[in-house]
């Protein structure tokens, strides 16, 4: 399969992906898989949509080329029927049963392209009582438990962001579904359907803590656990200028080490009991206090303490061993994280900026070999409009 661009890099060049326009996770997992060298074609929609910022900024755009298909037109459903014949892997996140309405589901991707890997990317997932149901990441990760695992004890859950739940329950694990559907595709000649649902991922990443709780080693309430701040030598602590430093020494030999450097032998052996631990927090939240963040750093720094400083979004770029390795890239202007992770045979960069809606029509209806993506639109204003999927699992 042709790539467009001789200089693509990534393990995924020559794989061919079809991405219905949208916001939050499916456009974050398409990202990634052009981050990894597939050509993907944004298939966006007249008059744009998405995320309210400008296009240019749209990280998440990186990488991918974009055409504009009216889907609402009568012959929008085949221009796009026309890329998924050409293509390896089709992402879309509309509630479902809309793509199916707009003629371009599952049933007549396949009748074109049978190998054809279709990622479908919700909150709720494709069946259940609440699959029609709109939301937002924060709602699919209260349901699963693991909102309630975050925050203080006798405070409101704490928002990790959309992280938790769009990008790492959302997104990874459509790119992990469509990847290994591919590989079965290429072994088989099959291709399938991919149902990623963030409360079926968010609830995955929890398979550790449930185990732990199983066992007994893992209270089902906030702050009262190893990992979740409960742990005085696992949790940050605010420094005599108001900013943090996180702490994690949690096996012996880097908690002996954190407490001979900041200078608490005489609470030391408060690890071991619990009902001390209160105390010891106390201990450590005074000291870290009495110096500032840059201060701490320093003390820390080439130490086994497993202790760091918190940085904010600005900072982290410049810390020396970020920059050391380009954890994050500049292109066209705009600081970003670079791609990842590492190829040592295919590597992988951003080749391009947020693609703009339908700047590539041109080059993609050559290089894919459809002709009609550059004839004008029949126009259908009796068409009702489709269902904007307006985030990840609308």
């Amino acid at each position: 399969m042709a790539v467009p661009d001789k200089g693509v890099h990534g393990p995924l060049a020559g794989v061919r992906v079809v991405e219905l326009a949208g916001i939050g996770p499916g456009p974050f997992a398409a990202m990634l898989l052009a981050d990894l060298g597939a050509d993907v074609v944004r298939v966006d929609r007249p008059g744009g949509g998405g995320l309210a910022i400008d296009p240019a900024y749209d990280i998440t755009n990186r990488n991918k080329r974009s055409v504009v298909v009216d889907l609402k037109s009568p012959d929008g459903p085949a221009r796009v029927l026309d890329l998924v014949t050409r293509a390896d892997v089709l992402i879309e996140g509309y509630r479902p049963g809309v793509a199916e309405r707009l003629g371009v589901g599952p049933e007549p991707c396949h009748a074109r392209n049978p190998q054809l890997v279709y990622g479908r990317m919700t909150g709720w997932g494709q069946e259940g009582p609440l699959a029609q149901r709109a939301g937002h990441d924060i709602a699919y990760i209260a349901l699963t438990g693991t909102l309630g695992m975050i925050g203080a004890p006798g405070e409101p859950p704490t928002v990790p962001a959309n992280l938790l739940g769009d990008y790492a329950g959302g997104s990874l694990y459509l790119v992990v579904g469509v990847l290994a559907a591919l590989h079965h595709a290429r072994a088989t000649g099959a291709g399938q359907v991919v149902d990623a649902a963030i409360v079926d991922g968010t609830s995955h990443l929890s398979s550790m803590i449930r185990g732990m709780v199983a066992a007994g080693s893992w209270q089902d309430r906030r702050g009262a656990n190893l990992l979740d701040g409960g742990c005085p030598f696992y949790g940050t602590y605010e420094t005599a200028d108001g900013e943090f430093m996180a702490v994690g020494a949690l096996e012996q030999q880097f908690y002996d080490e954190f407490i001979a450097l900041i200078g608490l032998a005489e609470v030391a052996p408060a690890r071991k009991d619990l009902a001390r631990w209160g105390e010891l927090r106390e201990a450590v939240a005074a000291r870290f206090r009495t110096r500032t963040r840059a201060e701490w750093t320093a003390l820390f720094e080439g130490s086994d303490a497993c202790v760091a400083p918190v940085l904010s979004l600005g900072e982290a770029p410049h810390h020396p061993h970020l920059a050391a390795r380009g954890t994050f890239t500049e292109h066209g202007g705009i600081t970003q994280p670079a791609p990842a992770p590492r190829f040592s045979a295919t590597p992988t960069s951003v080749r391009s900026g947020p693609a703009r809606p339908g700047a590539d029509t041109a080059a993609v209806a050559h290089d894919w070999d459809v002709p009609d993506l550059l004839a004008p639109h029949a126009p259908d204003p009796a068409a009702p409009a489709p269902h904007h999927p307006g985030q990840e699992g609308a």
